[in-house]
């Protein structure tokens, strides 16, 4: 068994598409649009879907916005600059929700948190 993806609802696909790829240098490896039910999916993520962990993103056309609840996390990235990959970031208008910096009550884990363009929130991790 292995992980295949998480699905994220959104409300504009086309901003959240560039935030993907621009942003966070993802590639789109699939969109079908499903004309009777009127909705499009695009995974999206840094490999292959045969091998590894990606992103469904799922664009209900009759809806351009989401409630997204109190159980739900983020999603987790890692980074090899953090600083750098947040300054970066925020030249191109990213909401940075939390400062780089050591992660409380964890030692030398350095990390920061950033939200896409539907709110929902991304940890950055550096790792050398």
């Amino acid at each position: 068994m292995r992980l295949l993806h998480t699905m994220l609802r959104v409300g504009d696909l086309d901003r959240s598409i560039q935030f993907y790829t621009e942003v966070l240098d993802m590639h789109v490896m699939s969109k079908t649009d499903y004309t009777s039910g009127k909705f499009t999916l695009v995974f999206i993520g840094y490999g292959s879907e045969d091998s590894d962990t990606v992103l469904e993103l799922t664009h209900n056309w009759e809806q351009s916005s989401y409630d997204l609840g109190e159980a739900y996390g983020h999603v987790a990235i890692a980074v090899d600059d953090i600083y750098a990959t947040v300054e970066k970031m925020k030249s191109q208008g990213v909401d940075v929700v939390r400062e780089p910096g050591p992660m409380k009550f964890g030692g030398d884990v350095v990390i920061a948190f950033i939200k896409d363009p539907d709110g929902y929130m991304i940890e950055l991790i550096e790792r050398h």
